[in-house]
């Protein structure tokens, strides 16, 4: 039997090997027409090779086939960011060059050197570093230029400009909220909420209480207000109308802001804690704790953090959303009233012991601090200095302005690495300077003013208007180029 097995095992290796040389062999064979006709034996393989070599392909087939064949072909990580870092390079191209038609012809003339001097400004401005040098080139403003808009009963506390510097919101402690929409232009109020009594917010459409704060959202279709009687409310920027009123708050609320890039939005109140809101959900997302006293102002850019000022516990606070931490700094003698950033690594704040003080986040101490800012007064037969009741901070620039009771608007420089302030120029204002701030371009500077404090009542200016005063800012001809506070 083994033998027999033996043969048959020869046997059948003889027969495979004599099909496997058939199958060699048929190919070879030229048979007229054999190209169009099926095999029977022949597996799947062999009906996909004659079928491709047989039939001709149309073009709509071949281009079909080629499409899907590009689209199996996954994207690599690297080939992903090459494309989509041209693609930005592409739009950085084009912004710079529409940008560059309306200045001189020899900035014009030089598409690759805008493009890396953008590039440049967008990774310092990453960073925290950048520094534009335009104070130096800011000339004395004219106070005949001033231009001054009514329309508040009582004193303004707060205001915003929108994206495009055309648009300006105010609020009053009256409760009424101003689009004003005032027009930047022609100055013509084109939509006016009024306020109300207190209690009657879900019945009227305005605020029942005084207005302390408002923000408005980086792309401008969101504004939030925040008033005395705990609320935040939030409102259409094109129909001023009132789209959502969050509650949670257990006091005053004093400081909004966004998060720019984003609707997230970032309050502060009396009740010593900050909270964190998604708008365009209507949500509520978290709350942090940490200061001992009420929190007076707020602010923050595109970071996924914000900075406080805490009042009298005198700190400012750094708070880190997604670490739920926060860093502390220590500087000020007296209540810390107002604080903005300046970029991402820098801020400013004022106090009403009369000091301005430049800070860095990564130290805890002030790099430059003025004392008595706005000079001295005379009170209860006491030399007092004015108190500090607004700051304002033109966007990773070296130009800041701060405001009090003393009768004008002070201008000053940041010196390099943001470690010196130096005076430049006073605009006369007369009353209560309780909000500024800088058009995008830095061309105007708008100002709020009221015969009162916004945070209470301890002075009044009689003599002052309750107003909204758009002060011009003229430059000397050359433009200056940006640059880097320290790059060691």
């Amino acid at each position: 039997m083994a033998a027999a097995a033996a043969a048959g095992g020869g046997s059948g290796r003889r027969a495979r090997a004599q099909r496997g040389a058939a199958g060699r062999r048929r190919p070879r064979a030229a048979v007229p027409g054999a190209e169009g006709r099926p095999r029977a034996a022949a597996g799947r393989a062999g009906d996909e090779e004659v079928s491709s070599d047989s039939e001709p392909e149309g073009p709509a087939l071949g281009r079909r086939r080629r499409e899907a064949a590009e689209e199996e072909v996954e994207e690599t990580p690297q080939e992903k960011k090459l494309r989509l870092a041209k693609v930005y390079l592409e739009q950085l191209r084009q912004i710079e060059e529409e940008r560059a038609a309306d200045e001189e012809e020899e900035e014009a003339a030089r598409p690759a050197d805008l493009i890396g001097d953008r590039l440049q400004e967008d990774v310092l401005e990453q960073r925290g570093r950048l520094q534009r040098l335009v104070a130096k080139d800011v000339q004395p403003p004219d106070p005949a230029s001033i231009r001054v808009l009514r329309g508040h009963k009582l004193p303004v506390t707060c205001l915003v400009i929108a994206p495009g510097d055309r648009v300006i919101f105010s609020a009053s402690k009256d409760g009424s909220l101003i689009k004003c929409k005032w027009d930047v232009e022609s100055g013509k109020r084109l939509c006016v909420v009024p306020g109300g009594k207190k209690g009657t917010e879900e019945r009227h459409l305005g605020h029942g209480s005084q207005v302390l704060c408002m923000a408005i959202s980086s792309d401008g279709k969101y504004l939030a207000t925040g008033d005395k009687n705990k609320l935040i409310m939030i409102w259409d920027t094109a129909t001023c109308k009132r789209l959502h009123i969050f509650t949670g708050h257990r006091d005053a609320v004093s400081g909004l802001s966004f998060r720019k890039g984003t609707h997230q939005l970032y309050s502060a109140s009396h009740d010593r804690c900050v909270k964190v809101w998604d708008v365009a959900e209507n949500a509520y997302m978290e709350t942090l704790f940490g200061h001992q006293d009420v929190i007076t102002g707020l602010d923050s850019l595109s970071r996924e953090c914000c900075v406080t000022s805490g009042g009298r516990d005198g700190t400012v606070r750094l708070w880190k959303i997604p670490e739920e931490s926060q860093l502390v700094f220590c500087g000020h003698q007296g209540s810390i009233d107002c604080i903005q950033l300046i970029n991402e690594e820098h801020m400013v704040s004022g106090a009403d012991d009369g000091s301005i003080a430049l800070w860095g986040l990564t130290k805890k101490k002030p790099l430059a601090l003025a004392r008595q800012a706005h000079g001295l007064q005379e009170a209860q037969g006491l030399q007092q200095p004015f108190w500090v009741s607004s700051v304002a901070a033109l966007r990773n620039s070296d130009l800041l302005a701060t405001g009090s009771h003393s009768g004008s608007v002070k201008l000053w420089k940041c010196g390099e690495g943001f470690r010196k302030l130096e005076p430049l120029w006073d605009i006369p204002l007369v009353g209560f300077v309780n909000c500024l701030k800088f058009s995008t371009a830095g061309d105007f500077l708008v100002a709020g003013l009221g015969q009162e404090h916004r945070l209470g009542r301890w002075w009044r200016v009689k003599e002052a208007k309750n107003s909204i005063c758009i002060i011009p800012l003229k430059r000397r001809a050359a433009a200056p180029s940006p640059e880097a506070p320290d790059n060691s």
